[in-house]
């Protein structure tokens, strides 16, 4: 299954965005600006920092333009924003974004509950934009919310999120997300849906959006490496969840996900020590517990003291 696993992994955060935006309280925006500029400089590839959508929709990311105009901007990391509309894009583009993410969903119905648009309407939304930022230094990412299935549609056809990949495409966007917004995916269809992407677009930034609603997050990041897939969004401590999808708790944990793929011998560039003292910080300012693991567990690497009664058996002369 892993003959030809890619030689580096990119890691793109997502948890100031997608892990804040959902939470019961409000995080000030000097404590989100801290946290961004202490992850820009652990090795992540980008950092979603923030959404220019309604503060009445979302009233925790009201802070958008003072976080994106405070931010350090100083590592390679790129600075991502999520953009539901040509409003957004204005903003996006006046305050200097290096990228935006625009979402629709493959399904109808979720992209009706959480863009109050058709998906036909999206994609023309899409084209606007696209002209917008034409001839601009700003990148367009397009995500495919619930690529791997509908909270209230069920599974979705691979031939109908083929169709919106090329419909991506087709308007001129850089890159592309494969979501899997309330965490049904599975290793098989995971596995084979990145290789079909893969096959008709071999060139295509691809990167894929889990989460570990059902405890299989990890487990389909595997099976997207098997199929070549190199880029993988992640949420620190695992925070997170769409706020119009019922039953979509946490993505998966940034610190998890870096573990495992440095404990196979993968390339991340990401400081972990660095995630985990974050992670940390992070559980004092949501000021709940966080579902990440590797946090409360350790790394695999740690050992720890053996317990006096041993010693003295050993001592003894037993092994």
């Amino acid at each position: 299954m892993f003959t030809e696993l890619p030689k580096s992994i990119l890691i793109n955060e997502v948890v100031t965005r997608d892990g804040f935006q959902s939470e019961p309280d409000f995080v000030p925006t000097a404590t989100k600006i801290e946290l961004i500029n202490a992850l820009a400089g652990l090795g992540l590839n980008k950092i979603e920092v923030t959404s220019f959508v309604s503060p009445r929709a979302v009233p925790n990311l009201s802070d958008a333009a003072d976080v994106i105009r405070a931010i350090t901007r100083d590592t390679p990391t790129r600075y991502v924003a999520l953009v539901p509309n040509e409003k957004g894009c204005t903003r996006a583009l006046e305050l200097g974004v290096d990228e935006i993410n625009l979402v629709m969903s493959v399904s109808e119905s979720h992209n009706l509950a959480n863009m109050r648009m058709t998906c036909d309407q999206s994609l023309q939304q899409f084209e606007q934009i696209a002209g917008m930022t034409a001839g601009t230094p700003m990148r367009l990412n397009g995500s495919l919310a619930t690529s791997f299935g509908c909270p209230f549609e069920g599974p979705q056809t691979q031939e109908r999120v083929l169709r919106f990949v090329d419909a991506y495409l087709e308007r001129g966007l850089h890159s592309l997300t494969l979501a899997d917004t309330t965490g049904m995916a599975v290793p098989s269809q995971v596995q084979s849906l990145c290789q079909a992407v893969r096959e008709r677009w071999p060139e295509l930034e691809l990167t894929l959006h889990f989460h570990n609603t059902r405890g299989l997050g990890l487990a389909n990041v595997l099976a997207a490496l098997a199929a070549g897939v190199h880029q993988f969004d992640a949420s620190l401590g695992g925070l997170g969840g769409c706020p119009f999808a019922p039953g979509a708790t946490g993505n998966i944990c940034t610190e998890d996900l870096v573990h495992m793929l440095n404990e196979m011998g993968l390339d991340t560039g990401v400081d972990l020590d660095g995630l985990l003292l974050q992670s940390q910080r992070l559980a004092g300012i949501v000021n709940h517990d966080l579902p990440g693991q590797v946090r409360k567990a350790g790394q695999r690497s740690q050992t720890r003291p053996l317990p006096q009664s041993v010693k003295q058996l050993m001592q003894n002369g037993h092994s």
